[in-house]
């Protein structure tokens, strides 16, 4: 499809409430897919999907409230309400997004306890930034109790999915494990 064409069959079931077409009208209005980009177009049209409970639309609009985009002031709590939403629905970028911010108190109280369940309702969906995260939160105590067998464990989740920052937290929680620590970790 050129920009030039109309959006036929998606526009067309958008706009007779298909919420997956008006989800999908509103990557292509984000992402200038056939269309000239526009983030409000793509706003409105993500709103009309996550009205119908799509938690992809509601992830978008978290998305484009946190960074602020043409046509949009940042705004923290508002993109934390999308996140929350998303998060509910099982999005696990939602899900760590909404946990970032808790932990950060970026745009809503600061809280590891709810930091904590939601890195580790991404985690347990395989996010790897999320285990990441969740690994240092057991490491340190924060939001539950101090595991360092289980920040280990998760750490070298992290690594077998390449995320390049968890090898120096290993290297360094490894020196303060037992032998019998580290395997269980391993083996977990």
């Amino acid at each position: 499809m050129t920009v030039n064409q109309p959006i036929d069959s998606t526009q067309a079931r958008a706009h007779a409430g298909d919420a997956e077409a008006q989800y999908e009208l509103g990557l292509r209005y984000d992402n200038a897919d056939g269309v000239p980009r526009d983030p409000v177009a793509a706003a409105n049209w993500y709103r009309f999907a996550a009205g119908q409970n799509h938690a992809l639309a509601q992830l978008h609009l978290g998305l484009i409230f946190y960074a602020g985009d043409v046509g949009f002031e940042r705004d923290r709590a508002e993109a934390a309400r999308w996140y929350l939403q998303a998060a509910g629905n099982g999005i696990a970028d939602a899900q760590f997004n909404l946990a970032l911010m808790h932990y950060n108190g970026d745009g809503v109280a600061q809280d590891d306890v709810l930091a904590f369940r939601w890195f580790k309702a991404a985690a347990d969906q395989g996010h790897a930034k999320a285990q990441f995260n969740l690994g240092a939160l057991y490491a340190n105590g924060h939001g539950t109790g101090q595991d360092k067998v289980e920040a280990y464990k998760l750490w070298l989740m992290a690594v077998m999915q390449g995320n390049p920052n968890a090898h120096a937290n290993i290297a360094a929680l490894r020196e303060k494990l037992t032998a019998e620590e580290a395997d269980a970790a391993q083996a977990a």
